[in-house]
């Protein structure tokens, strides 16, 4: 059994590394973001409650799994249940980088071009990563990783 939390900056490398374990090992793989944001709607934050049911149904119902995300609220509720976590910390220059770099997320932009027009957003996002004081930025990663007892790594490039 293998429950591995991945969190950090956006355009950390979240998604990709979380594909790899699940493919490697052929668990399923969660995105905060498919639970935390209302379908086809733009930047719509759905309920915490019910992206909360929605995580737990996903952990309910797999043995083994593979969540990564950025999100310290949902991160708190899955991190009990969690055999291993990573926290991918490259430095905010790497996740612009990164960023420049994204391909089409198509489960979570219709196109390449909507997708193209969070660009600039994004990119500023990724820069406030140090400075936030919410469930999104670097504090709260930290307490989360140095508060972790089991199995962790901190990956920093």
């Amino acid at each position: 059994m293998q429950r591995i939390l991945i969190f950090g900056n956006s355009s950390s490398g979240k998604s990709t590394l979380a594909k790899k374990f699940g493919k490697d090992l052929d668990i399923p793989v969660l995105d905060l973001d498919t639970i935390a944001w209302e379908p086809n709607q733009v930047a719509v934050r759905r309920s915490h409650k019910d992206a909360v049911r929605d995580l737990q149904d996903f952990i309910k119902n797999n043995t083994s799994w593979v969540i990564e995300g950025c999100y310290s609220t949902l991160i708190e509720v899955v991190i009990d249940f969690s055999t291993e976590i990573y926290f991918l910390n490259p430095g905010v220059d790497k996740c612009l980088e990164n960023n420049r770099h994204r391909p089409w997320e198509f489960h979570k932009f219709s196109s390449p071009e909507e997708q193209a027009k969070t660009f600039e957003f994004l990119q500023n996002w990724i820069q406030q990563y140090e400075q936030r004081n919410d469930e999104f930025g670097y504090l709260s990663h930290r307490i989360i990783f140095d508060n972790f007892q089991g199995k962790k790594c901190e990956i920093r490039d």
